[in-house]
């Protein structure tokens, strides 16, 4: 913990003494207790728990449907090479567009509520896990297909024997960089159309020069990957034990 910890905490005392000395502009470079005590404030009143709450469900529910279908996909892509052809061309152009550009068709489209921006989150999620998946399926080693069709294996039972758990390792591999890009998207959009959530908060702020604001917003941005990512790899370590390196 210590080994980790200690860049950071050696940067922040730095940056203090920095401050203290009259070295920084505070308007554009706040100390670090002046930024603590701005913080207490907005935690109190709950502002940006609210509206790290509001972030943070956005993008989970469109990571969650757009990764579930993403998955699905990817798995049918490389498990079925007419599925594979038909349907490879389109997730691959989707894949190069940037997503953000396609967020005014789809408030075109949908409006300027939520579905939007879900639609957006979904889409990207969609895209990198199924991309993932395919990828997965592609990867495998035909001699583990080859000795489960020995055994008589129907088509089913390769999925469940063979395919799935041989997949799961990339699979949550996809499903982590796709929450990570449904974060960003989250924000985006809320930049983009500001209404809740932590995008919101920092457009408000740089609108109103509330550099304090600014800095804490923008920080809780950053930690607020953590708590998801931690529980992917949870899950991928009871899942997909044999991935896990052990240590010593």
């Amino acid at each position: 913990m210590l080994r980790i910890a200690w860049l950071p905490a050696l940067a922040i005392l730095l940056w203090q003494a920095a401050a203290i000395a009259g070295l920084l502009n505070p308007l554009f470079v706040p100390a670090p207790s002046a930024l603590l005590v701005s913080a207490s404030s907005m935690i109190r009143s709950g502002e940006l728990l609210d509206n790290a709450a509001a972030t943070l469900s956005r993008a989970v529910a469109g990571f969650t449907l757009g990764s579930v279908a993403g998955i699905s996909v990817g798995l049918a892509m490389g498990s079925a090479p007419t599925v594979r052809q038909s349907l490879e061309p389109i997730v691959s152009a989707l894949n190069a567009t940037p997503k953000l550009s396609l967020f005014p068709l789809l408030m075109l489209l949908f409006g300027i509520g939520e579905t939007a921006r879900l639609s957006i989150i979904a889409l990207s999620s969609f895209v990198i896990t199924a991309i993932h998946a395919l990828d997965a399926v592609r990867n495998i080693h035909p001699a583990w297909v080859e000795l489960a069709r020995n055994y008589l294996a129907r088509r089913r039972d390769l999925f469940g024997t063979v395919y799935l758990p041989a997949c799961l390792p990339q699979v949550f591999t996809g499903m982590r960089l796709g929450l990570a890009n449904a974060l960003v998207l989250a924000i985006s959009c809320e930049l983009v159309n500001p209404s809740s959530g932590l995008g919101s908060l920092i457009w408000l702020a740089w609108q109103t020069f509330s550099t304090e604001r600014l800095y804490i917003t923008i920080l809780a941005t950053a930690l607020l990957g953590s708590g998801p990512h931690a529980g992917l790899r949870m899950c991928e370590r009871r899942l997909v034990p044999w991935k896990t390196p052990h240590a010593g």
